[in-house]
């Protein structure tokens, strides 16, 4: 446990911090969920709107820390991919 103020502080802006991630990464998967749900429904139209919706969010999510660039041009990538074989 922290015992310093300085660590008690830190400890307080973990938390904060770890909730804030944790609820952008639970936003960012649901958006991926979706683009998941359209691709398994066959229908490519409603599958390139939840892509590109998903594609801001995901990036966001670069910008905020939540994902590795890579990882997240990784997903697009291969979302993708999956939504044009469709057609």
């Amino acid at each position: 446990m922290a015992n310093t103020p300085q660590a008690k502080k830190r400890a307080r802006q973990n938390e904060k911090r770890f909730a804030i991630n944790k609820a952008r990464r639970s936003r960012i998967r649901t958006y991926l969920r979706k683009v998941e749900e359209a691709i398994a429904s066959g229908d490519q139209d409603a599958a390139k709107a939840a892509l590109a919706a998903a594609q801001p969010e995901l990036m966001r999510g670069v910008t905020k820390g939540v994902f590795h660039k890579n990882t997240a041009s990784r997903k697009m990538s291969r979302l993708a991919s999956r939504v044009k074989s469709l057609g």
